[in-house]
């Protein structure tokens, strides 16, 4: 892959993780909201511990799509970027631009589906 081409890769994963963190930081301080609240019947406190699973849940999300972000960052620093994880066959642009955090080509990501890589 050329370099115009990786650099636009890495600005994209880049914005992306500024995406990722303002919306964890975001979620984070609803949750410290939700928290100094007072509840006043048991249905509010339902409410506010629903809201604050929910908020949980995004952050686990958030973090492992992070990580991937942050991984692909990585790859493209030590040019490994754009190569399968597994097969080590080139990834298909249409996939990196859909998916830049991609570690494995179509065929090798349908075989972990099913449980087979």
């Amino acid at each position: 892959m050329d370099r115009k081409k990786m650099k636009l890769f890495q600005e994209r994963l880049l914005t992306k993780k500024q995406e990722i963190l303002e919306t964890f930081t975001k979620n984070k301080s609803y949750g410290m909201e939700a928290d100094g609240e007072p509840s006043q019947d048991i249905a509010d406190k339902a409410a506010n511990s629903y809201t604050k699973e929910f908020l949980f849940s995004l952050s686990n999300s958030e973090r492992r799509l992070l990580q991937q972000v942050d991984d692909a960052l990585s790859r493209i620093e030590s040019r490994r970027y754009g190569v399968c994880a597994s097969c080590e066959d080139t990834l298909n642009l249409k996939r990196l631009q859909a998916v830049p955090w991609a570690t494995l080509c179509i065929s090798c990501q349908e075989k972990q589906e099913l449980g087979q890589l």
